[in-house]
């Protein structure tokens, strides 16, 4: 019983380490890319009168609620429905 709760510990620590250095990433990445838009000239008319600050804000919040942003929450979901079908066909067969 140890031995799984230990596995339980280190697994969702090393599961939040990944979730925290992929949402950073792709927040960065998402940053990046609206400044290089708004820098080409690749926006409309109304997005470059309101300024690059508040572009860069309006898509960060966009982001914010798009779906790029809850997929990355499969980093908990898909190695915990791994785990726990081992330990049940390991355990159960």
């Amino acid at each position: 019983m140890i031995a799984i709760l230990r596995l339980a510990v280190f697994g969702f620590v090393a599961m939040t380490v990944t979730y925290v250095t992929i949402s950073i990433y792709s927040r960065s990445v998402r940053r990046e890319k609206l400044e290089k838009q708004f820098d080409a000239g690749e926006v409309e008319a109304g997005d470059v009168e309101m300024g690059r600050d508040a572009y860069i804000e309006a898509g960060m919040v966009a982001y914010r609620h798009g779906l790029r942003r809850k997929l990355i929450w499969l980093v908990y979901i898909i190695p915990t429905i791994v785990v726990a079908a081992t330990v049940y066909f390991v355990n159960y067969q």
